[in-house]
């Protein structure tokens, strides 16, 4: 290391931790050599938390392993609507919220897996060791999110730093190709995680990168045993047995300093998994609760005139916290559930039924002899966003409609309920044997020699003779892990009596900026596929369409009077049902028109406005001609939209990254490397301005869509794939109705 590299690294950490590692090295717990080491690996997560405590939206690249291949996503982890999503292509595929992320396991090499609450793990892999540790640092401070007592506080919704509990030098066993060997780690205890920082990577290899591992606490099924003698103990997780051990030192050198020590940390570590178990049950409610045809069903319960109050009171209850309720998650795609909702307990029979409070304040005052209608259960407009929104002037007094028609259609029923009941095994190789066994296998079908790998790394394209997309990516999993290159490059014997896996891991070794290399081809290939992926779709068609799509729900008049039927009807029926009127309700409500059944089974709320209508205004039912872009709106979203923007422009500037570091600055080149900068040069100037556009047209459609959710007085985090939805299904659902109903 460098001496400006050094001071820099020393200038990033704070005076206590500069002296905690000089009194590591005074004590002769570390050489000086690893003290260097060690301050770098600080001064790495240090800056990680510091960069990572800034923001609220975090995107990254990864692969999914689906359908027997690594499948290219993206991961954003939101805490501003604590949601993580999976999105592909700009659809969001999957999302999950933070409630039910359980915990993390870090695995081999870039891959890690996130562990859900009552459902199947997420197996992924990270484009990086650096994303991995920024994405392991992320998920931690969610799951302690979900741990934490007081919701309402700041800290709950954004990541924050997490204070050292405890700290010290450990070894821990690490089986080796040959043997079992000790390595010396720097061991931080902080609350739901254990970290990891090893003081011995890098003596042979500088430019290593500063691994750390991450051992979480919070899965509910973690322990922490003593083993035997006085010096060791180890963890237990998922996935992984971690055996630790107390080292002798200049200030632990009696039996009973080590054994006291063993102890401090078991209980210290037991102390803490016992702590979390009960703070880690998945959180009920945490999940929008979506409606049905039953939900409606079950809330029509029948009405003894005896009991009416009891059960009128039960029913009330019963719909107001359904109105409290989130809006509708977004529609998954095809062939993926979506995560399930609890149950809703209603009353349903005499022994379930409440009792009424002594002193109940009406709503609205009935007559005894007046007939109760059904309720709509629609999704209100909170009073602070109507003053900006087309509700404020909306009179739904304006609209005329039939009242006996719906009063005889939705007017509850008296109905009886009934409650129901190979690698060589003569051979020896060097690498990890797991490791090596799959690699051999990826090896068969690797047409290329060992001494042929390098130059293969200067084509770019593979109908050049550069290596397949298929082959870099292999190879950037297997690449060598910095003990590894220690291993390789204290070989001395001839590379032929080696076994092909040794080959070409000794060769890779050999490879200057391997990583960096490996990384860049792969960006260079994938990064046109992304941008022909995003191009027709986001710029022609996506983006154009999302944009006359929110100026068409901006200036459509017939729509917003379509709208101010539904009111009226709504608030008709919810009068006779004892509930308050609304100044507004969400479009999420366009969804459940059907979903209210009348008294003739076939014949729902949508047919009654669409009656409504042709009764007093059959012009309006031609709606949707001012709405020709909402009809077949693509499942692209917005938010998933910025975020393969976001993450393209980290793709871009990481190939500039690597382009500086691995082009040589006094090396003569050869004509075939001159040929490779040239080409890399090219490229980036062309997608730099194809990304500027795409960046102002991403920004154009954010803006429009923000006045759209102003106008309706939705959340602004509302995300557009689930608006356009809700109007398109209207759109297709009112054509159906009015077949029906004038065919």
């Amino acid at each position: 290391m460098d001496n400006s590299r050094t001071q820099d690294t020393f200038s990033q950490l704070s005076q206590e931790k500069i002296l905690k590692i000089m009194n590591m090295v005074k004590n002769k717990e570390v050489s000086i050599e690893e003290a260097l080491h060690l301050t770098q690996k600080e001064a790495y997560a240090e800056k990680d938390s510091q960069d990572l405590l800034t923001g609220s939206q975090f995107n990254f690249i990864i692969y999914k392993y689906k359908h027997y291949r690594w499948q290219k996503r993206i991961l954003q982890i939101d805490f501003n609507t604590r949601t993580i999503f999976n999105i592909e292509k700009g659809i969001i595929k999957k999302q999950f919220p933070f409630s039910q992320v359980k915990a993390c396991e870090d695995t081999e090499r870039r891959r890690f897996s996130i562990v859900f609450h009552g459902r199947q793990d997420y197996e992924l892999e990270a484009v990086s060791l650096d994303d991995k540790r920024k994405i392991t640092y992320l998920l931690s401070r969610v799951i302690q999110s979900n741990s934490c007592k007081r919701p309402a506080e700041s800290s709950f919704y954004r990541p924050a730093e997490c204070d050292v509990i405890h700290e010290g030098l450990l070894d821990l066993q690490q089986n080796a190709c040959t043997c079992t060997e000790w390595v010396k780690y720097l061991v931080q205890l902080r609350e739901g995680e254990l970290a990891l920082y090893c003081t011995g990577l890098g003596r042979k290899n500088n430019t290593a990168d500063p691994v750390t591992t991450t051992i979480n606490l919070t899965g509910g099924n973690v322990s922490v045993s003593k083993e035997n003698g006085c010096s060791t103990f180890s963890i237990q997780t998922k996935e992984h047995n971690y055996l630790f051990r107390i080292p002798f030192t200049v200030q632990n050198n009696r039996m009973e300093d080590v054994s006291k020590l063993q102890n401090e940390w078991v209980t210290l570590i037991e102390r803490n998994c016992q702590l979390r178990k009960g703070a880690l049950l998945p959180q009920e409610g945490s999940q929008g609760c979506t409606f049905s045809e039953a939900d409606y069903e079950d809330l029509t319960v029948p009405l003894n005139e005896q009991k009416e109050e009891v059960l009128h009171f039960g029913v009330t209850s019963a719909t107001a916290s359904l109105n409290k309720s989130s809006s509708p998650q977004t529609k998954p795609a095809e062939g993926e559930s979506a995560p399930a909702s609890p149950p809703l307990p209603l009353p349903r029979s005499k022994a379930e039924v409440p009792p009424a409070p002594p002193a109940l304040p009406q709503l609205c005052s009935l007559s005894p002899l007046t007939k109760r209608t059904k309720a709509f259960h629609w999704d209100v407009v909170p009073c602070d966003k109507i003053q900006k929104s087309v509700w404020a002037s909306c009179d739904p007094c304006k609209k005329r409609i039939d009242v006996s028609r719906l009063c005889d259609q939705f007017q509850l029923q008296e109905i009886a309920v009934f409650s129901g009941n190979e690698p060589s095994v003569n051979q020896h190789i060097m690498l990890d044997r797991k490791v090596a066994h799959n690699f051999n296998i990826f090896l068969k079908s690797f047409r290329i020699k060992p001494s042929e790998l390098k130059e293969k790394l200067y084509i770019i394209h593979e109908e050049n003779g550069g290596l397949t997309d298929e082959q870099i990516t292999a190879l950037r999993r297997y690449m060598p892990t910095p003990k590894d290159a220690e291993r390789y490059q204290s070989f001395k014997g001839s590379s032929s009596e080696l076994h092909v896996v040794d080959q070409f891991m000794l060769e890779m070794c050999k490879i200057p900026h391997l990583g960096v290399r490996l990384d860049l081809l792969l960006t260079m290939r994938e990064l046109p596929v992304s941008m022909r992926d995003l191009e027709p779709i986001c710029v022609f068609q996506l983006i154009n369409q999302k944009i006359h799509a929110s100026k068409q729900l901006l200036s459509s008049q017939k729509f917003v009077a379509v709208l101010e039927y539904i009111l009226a009807i709504g608030n008709h029926l919810n009068e006779k049902a004892g509930k308050e009127k609304a100044k507004g309700f969400r479009l999420s409500s366009l969804t459940k028109l059907p979903l209210l059944r009348g008294k003739e089974k076939t014949f729902t709320l949508l047919h009654a406005l669409v009656e409504q209508i042709f009764l007093h205004e059959p012009d309006l039912a031609k709606f949707s001609e001012e709405l020709t872009e909402l009809e077949a709106v693509p499942d692209a979203s917005m938010k998933g939209l910025s975020a393969e923007v976001d993450v393209l422009k980290k793709e871009l500037e990481d190939v500039i990254q690597c382009r500086r570091l691995i082009k040589p600055k006094t090396i003569k080149v050869t004509s075939q490397e001159s040929q490779f900068y040239k080409d890399l040069k090219d490229l980036i100037q062309k997608y730099e301005g194809d990304l500027s556009q795409l960046s102002k047209r991403c920004d154009e459609m954010k803006k429009l869509y923000s006045n759209v959710l102003v106008k309706f007085g939705e959340p602004q985090d509302l995300d557009s794939q689930e608006l356009f939805g809700w109007v398109s299904s209207f759109i297709s659902a009112f054509r159906k109705a009015c077949a029906e109903v004038m065919p």
